[in-house]
């Protein structure tokens, strides 16, 4: 028995890249969808469709969803507190004892649920989060953003060395069997949340914990997500744990959580040797780069503009509470700034960052990692956003491309009135 196709099209000033350099600007068109898959844009609907519902937007601009490639579901709790410290300082100072009030499931329940309302309003409609190492709390966690309809691919934290001991997994035996309790326990359960593996980086797991987990990776498939190469101290303390790799980014490909056949994502990679960026481009290694973190944490500046010229896969993350804001449209003005800041300061051979660029990454850069995801190009998955700049007046008559630059760093989530997920609206 045949089911008849989900079609409808969206009309209104539709922006999305197919790369890079260029942001595609096609004005009152429509952007035409079947069963969840983009069919493409047009001027004028294709032979057949002319009788299809059609939902006319008007003057607003439609964009791909926005990427989030990292971000901290428990430490949305105190964003915007620790701004002024450093990484380890701020871990132990606010981090960790944040996390460690996951043990209480109706803590968790309430923590949640205020991340995922307001993951939800504004544009963000793919993301990879770090839960805890709390195997319950984790699933609460899923359980809450299947309800809203966001893709998402989430961790169980695995960490079992050089953790406050109000964090700290006893044993590699028991992290790995808390692990694979979670995971047995949401086998088949969601339609838009995966799991994604989650050691949470090479100081807090022990050489027996990274073995397993490399192994479970390899054995069942899972994508796996990290961090590496994000603070000076952090990368002399792995130098000093790890004396028989030759790198940080080596302390995980030795045991399999680099990528390869298995999907990775790296955060910050913002002080990456030559050695280290060559095998991260040879493994297909995601990197996340966060902006907001770089400077907050004053970690520095990563090279992005060298990740693209060498081709590696870069999207943008949130880093919450690292950054203090889940908007990707702050995090794309963000990574504007801390490129001119690397360029003026650090490295005048790689040139700033531009507009086309980060919102690439915001869309279609960050969108790989969950497949065709990103762009409106024929068959990506229809995961779409409607935005209404009205709030924002201007004197001149400005181009839909001007008011997306201009959403960039002005927007908010009252600026996000619809939002589409895989063909379904969310929003």
């Amino acid at each position: 028995m045949s089911t008849k196709p989900n079609v409808f099209a969206l009309k209104g000033n539709i922006l999305y890249c197919k790369d890079k350099d260029t942001i595609i600007s096609a004005e009152n068109h429509y952007l035409l969808c079947i069963d969840g898959k983009v069919e493409g844009v047009f001027q004028t609907l294709p032979s057949g469709y002319s009788e299809i519902p059609v939902e006319d937007k008007g003057d607003s601009l439609i964009i791909p969803g926005l990427v989030d490639l990292h971000v901290h579901a428990p430490q949305y709790a105190f964003r915007g507190l620790g701004m002024d410290r450093e990484l380890l300082d701020w871990l132990q100072t606010y981090a960790f004892p944040e996390e460690a009030k996951y043990a209480d499931l109706e803590y968790a329940q309430k923590a949640y649920q205020i991340f995922a309302d307001d993951l939800l309003a504004g544009a963000t409609t793919r993301a990879c989060v770090f839960a805890t190492i709390h195997v319950d709390a984790t699933i609460l966690l899923m359980d809450i953003l299947e309800r809203t309809g966001i893709r998402a691919m989430v961790g169980k934290v695995n960490m079992d060395r050089n953790s406050p001991s109000y964090l700290c997994e006893g044993s590699a035996s028991q992290s790995m069997a808390d692990t694979k309790r979670w995971l047995d326990n949401i086998a088949g359960k969601y339609k838009n949340i995966a799991p994604i593996l989650t050691p949470r980086y090479t100081p807090a797991c022990s050489d027996s914990l990274m073995q397993e987990l490399g192994a479970l990776s390899v054995s069942e498939n899972l994508p796996v997500q990290s961090h590496l190469s994000e603070n000076d101290a952090e990368i002399a303390w792995v130098r000093e744990l790890c004396p028989d790799t030759n790198s940080y980014a080596e302390s995980y490909d030795r045991f399999s959580l680099l990528g390869n056949e298995q999907a990775c994502i790296m955060a910050h990679c913002v002080h990456l040797s030559p050695d280290e960026l060559e095998l991260l481009r040879t493994r297909g290694t995601f990197i996340a780069h966060c902006p907001q973190s770089n400077t907050n944490l004053a970690s520095g500046a990563a090279p992005v503009r060298q990740f693209l010229e060498m081709g590696l896969p870069v999207g943008l993350g949130t880093d919450v509470a690292g950054g203090y804001s889940l908007s990707m449209f702050r995090v794309m003005a963000d990574a504007v700034a801390v490129s001119k800041l690397r360029w003026k300061l650090m490295d005048d051979a790689y040139k700033p960052l531009t507009i086309p660029e980060v919102f690439y990454l915001a869309t279609k850069g960050g969108g790989k990692f969950f497949g065709n995801v990103g762009s409106f190009e024929k068959g990506y998955d229809f995961d779409a956003v409607v935005l209404d700049d009205a709030n924002l007046p201007s004197p001149s008559e400005l181009t839909p491309l001007e008011r997306l630059e201009r959403l960039i760093f002005l927007s908010d989530e009252r600026n996000v009135k619809e939002k589409y997920i895989a063909g379904n609206r969310v929003k």
